[in-house]
C-alpha cells in the first residue's frame, strides 16, 4: 500500500509542476495545448485512485500506462513547438519517466501474482 501512496504523491507533485509550467504557455495555447495537457494530469490521477481502490487492477494499470504515454507526447508536442524550454521540459519529463516506472513496477507486481 505504501508503493501505491507514492505514486499518488507524485503524480500530485506532477500536477502542480505542470501547472507552473502550462501558465507560461502562449496566451493562444493555454486554452487548446495546455487544456489538454491538464486534462490528461488529471486523467492520470483519476486512474492512479481506481487503480488502488479496485480488486482487479490490469485493465485500469493498462489505461494508465496509456495515458502515460500520451502526456509525453504532449509535453514533448510543447517543447517542440518552443512554449516550454528545455529546462523546464527536462524537469517534466524526468518527472514523467520516474512515474512510468512506478507504473511499469505495479504492473509487473500484478502480472507476477
Amino acid at each position: 500500500m505504501q508503493n501505491k501512496l507514492i505514486i499518488d504523491e507524485k503524480c500530485r507533485e506532477m500536477i502542480q509542476y505542470g501547472y507552473i509550467v502550462i501558465r507560461h504557455f502562449p496566451k493562444s495555447e493555454k486554452h487548446c495545448l495546455g487544456a489538454e495537457i491538464r486534462s490528461t494530469m488529471w486523467q492520470l490521477q483519476r486512474l492512479i485512485v481506481t487503480a488502488i481502490k479496485r480488486y482487479h487492477k490490469k485493465t485500469t494499470l493498462s489505461e494508465l500506462d496509456v495515458e502515460l504515454a500520451i502526456l509525453r507526447r504532449q509535453v514533448r508536442t510543447a517543447k517542440d513547438m518552443r512554449f516550454i524550454d528545455l529546462k523546464k521540459y527536462e524537469h517534466w519529463s524526468r518527472m514523467l519517466v520516474e512515474l512510468g516506472k512506478m507504473v511499469g513496477g505495479w504492473i509487473r507486481s500484478i502480472i507476477a501474482k
